[in-house]
C-alpha cells in the first residue's frame, strides 16, 4: 500500500510542467498561422509596383547605350628642345673695338706725290742704242727669231715699232704702228725691242727726259 502512494504523488509532481509546455506549443502554432503569408496573398497595389518595376527594367534593358562622345584632344605643344634654349641662352659677344684712325704725319715729313714725267716726242738729243745704228742692225740681226710660219709662207717687210726711253735707258710702252705685217712677224718685232739692252735716255737743256722713239725692224727671207 505505500508503494502505491509513492507512484501517485510522482504523478502529480510532473502535471503541471506538462500542462505548461502544451500550453506553450499550442499558442506558438496559433502566432505561426497568423504571421504566415504565400506570394498569393500580396495586395493588389504591391503586384502593382513589382510589374511597373519589371516593365522599367525591360525597357532600360531595351534601350542601347548612349555613345558618350568624343573627348577632345588637346593640342600639346611639344615642350622647347635643348638646342633652341641654348641658342636663347647663348651669350652676346662683346662689341669690337674700332681702334682710332694713326695720327697724320707732320708736316714737315709728309711724302711728296709722284709726278709722271711728259712723254717729249722730239728732245734736243735723240735717245740712241748703245753703240749707234750700227750696232744696234747687228744685234738685231744676231737675236731675231723668224717665225717658222712666215717663212713657210714667205712673209716678209718691215715693221714699225714705237716705244718709250725712260730717264735710266729702260724701255716702255712698246707698241706696233701701221698695223705691222702679219701677227707673228708683229709679235716678233716686239720681242726684239722688248729684249734690247738699255738705251741712252734724251736730253732736253741737258737734262735726261722721256723720249719717244720710232724703229722701223725688216724681216728679210735669205
Amino acid at each position: 500500500m505505500e508503494l502505491k502512494k509513492s507512484e501517485e504523488a510522482s504523478t502529480e509532481k510532473l502535471r503541471f510542467p506538462m500542462i505548461f509546455v502544451g500550453l506553450l506549443f499550442t499558442g506558438s502554432l496559433v502566432l505561426a498561422s497568423f504571421t504566415y503569408t504565400t506570394p498569393e496573398d500580396l495586395t493588389d497595389d504591391a503586384k502593382v509596383a513589382v510589374r511597373q518595376g519589371d516593365q522599367t527594367f525591360q525597357e532600360d534593358a531595351k534601350e542601347p547605350p548612349k555613345e558618350q562622345p568624343e573627348e577632345q584632344q588637346a593640342e600639346v605643344t611639344p615642350p622647347p628642345t635643348e638646342e633652341i634654349i641654348k641658342e636663347e641662352t647663348k651669350p652676346e659677344p662683346p662689341p669690337k673695338v674700332v681702334a682710332p684712325p694713326p695720327p697724320p704725319p707732320p708736316p714737315g715729313n709728309q711724302p711728296k706725290p709722284t709726278v709722271i714725267a711728259e712723254i717729249v716726242d722730239f728732245p734736243d738729243v735723240e735717245a740712241t742704242f748703245p753703240g749707234g745704228a750700227a750696232a744696234m742692225k747687228k744685234w738685231i740681226q744676231e737675236n731675231v727669231q723668224y717665225p717658222e710660219i712666215s717663212k713657210e709662207l714667205g712673209d716678209q717687210g718691215r715693221v714699225y715699232v714705237t716705244f718709250v726711253v725712260e730717264p735710266d735707258g729702260t724701255i716702255t710702252g712698246i707698241d706696233v704702228m701701221r698695223g705691222g705685217l702679219t701677227e707673228e712677224l708683229n709679235r716678233e718685232a716686239k720681242r726684239l725691242v722688248r729684249n734690247m739692252p738699255k738705251w741712252e735716255a734724251g736730253e732736253v737743256k741737258g737734262e735726261k727726259v722721256r723720249a719717244r722713239c720710232r724703229l722701223p725692224i725688216t724681216f728679210t727671207l735669205q
